[in-house]
C-alpha cells in the first residue's frame, strides 16, 4: 500500500525575523531555523518526506505568543544532507537528530508540535526522551500505532469528487508508467490536494507544497515504522505532561484515530475542528490559534 503524501504544508509569505543553521548531527547536516524569543517550541512538520519550507508561517505565528519556534529538516529532507538508504533514514536516527539539537541548542526542556506524521515523530521521540518534555501538540497525528495506513487512501479517495479522483488516477497511472515530468507531477499534486482541505480555495497552497514530497523517504520510513511495530498504546501511563490533540472532522484521518490518540495521554485535551481537515490553520485559524495560545501560556 502507498502512504505516501501524508502531510501537506502552508506556504509562506511571512517576514518575522529569523535565524538559521546546519549543524552536525551524527553522519548527517541538519538545518534548522528560528523564530522569535522566548520558551522553546520545536514544530515538527509531516511527511515523511518533506522539508520544513511549509511550516515557516505557523512557526511565525506561534512565536507571537512568547515562544521561541524552531523548525528543521529532518534528514534527507531540504538542507538536510544525508545518504538515503534504509541504513540512514530510521525513526531512532530522526529522534537522535532532535536530541542533538536540543544539546546543541542547550534545551533543558521544550515544547513540542507534530504535525500529521510529525505527530508520530513527536510521540516516538516522548517513548524515548519523556524527560525533556514541558508540553505537546498532536496536530492531526497519524497515531500511536499503524491503524491508520489501513485506511488512509481511502479516505483520501472519498474526499475528493468523482471528477477529482478519475484526475488523480490519471496522473498517478502516467507516474506508474515511469512518467516523472514536472506536468505530471503537478497534474497529480493538483488532484490530490484537494484531499487535504475543506476550503478548496486552498489546495493549490497543498499542492505546491506536494511538488517538494520525496517518495523514497517516504517510502524508507513507512517501512521503519513497521519493521520497529510502532506502537505507543501502553507506553504513556506516566507520562503526566499536558498534551493537546487537534483533529478536522472532515480530515483524512479518523476522529477515532485523534481520540484513541487522546485517550493514551493522561494529562490530554481533544478539540476536534467542525468545517475543517488536515490543516486547522488553514481551515480553522481562528480554533487552532486560539486553543494553542491557551494551551501553551496555562
Amino acid at each position: 500500500m502507498k502512504v505516501g503524501c501524508l502531510l501537506l504544508f502552508l506556504l509562506s509569505t511571512s517576514v518575522m525575523a529569523q535565524t538559521d543553521y546546519i549543524i552536525d548531527s551524527g553522519n548527517s547536516k541538519l538545518y534548522y531555523r528560528t523564530f522569535g524569543k522566548g520558551k522553546p517550541l520545536l514544530i515538527i512538520n509531516g511527511g515523511p518526506g518533506m522539508n520544513s519550507d511549509g511550516f515557516t508561517y505557523i512557526a511565525q505565528e506561534l512565536a507571537k505568543f512568547n515562544y521561541q519556534t524552531i523548525t528543521y529538516d529532518q534528514r534527507g529532507t531540504g538542507k538536510s544532507e544525508v545518504a538515503i538508504s534504509s541504513k540512514n533514514i530510521t525513526m531512532d536516527l530522526m529522534v537522535q537528530d532532535m536530541e542533538n539539537l536540543r544539546k546543541y541548542l542547550k534545551i533543558d526542556k521544550w515544547a513540542i508540535l507534530g504535525h500529521s506524521f510529525g505527530g508520530i515523530l513527536a510521540t516516538y521521540y516522548a517513548t524515548k526522551h519523556p524527560e525533556y518534555i514541558d508540553r505537546m501538540i498532536l496536530s492531526n497525528s497519524g497515531g500511536i500505532n499503524m491503524e491508520f495506513t489501513t485506511y488512509v487512501r481511502q479516505r483520501q479517495l472519498e474526499h475528493l469528487s468523482p471528477t477529482q479522483r478519475d484526475s488523480l488516477a490519471y496522473f498517478e497511472k502516467k507516474q506508474n508508467n515511469g512518467d516523472t515530468s514536472l506536468e505530471t507531477r503537478k497534474g497529480r499534486a493538483k488532484y490530490l490536494a484537494y484531499a487535504y482541505v475543506y476550503d478548496k480555495s486552498k489546495a493549490p497552497i497543498i499542492a505546491e507544497r506536494l511538488l517538494q514530497f520525496n517518495a523514497e523517504i517516504n517510502t524508507l520510513v513507512i517501512q521503519d515504522l513497521f519493521k520497529i511495530k510502532y506502537d505507543c498504546a501502553k507506553k504513556f501511563k506516566n507520562f503526566h505532561q499536558p498534551v493537546l490533540v487537534f483533529q478536522g472532522e472532515n480530515d483524512i484521518l479518523t476522529v477515532e484515530t485523534a481520540e484513541k490518540i487522546a485517550a493514551t495521554f493522561p494529562n490530554s485535551k481533544l478539540v476536534l475542528m467542525k468545517n475543517c481537515a488536515h490543516y486547522g490553520w488553514l481551515d480553522a485559524p481562528e480554533i487552532y490559534f486560539a486553543n494553542v495560545e491557551s494551551f501553551l501560556n496555562s
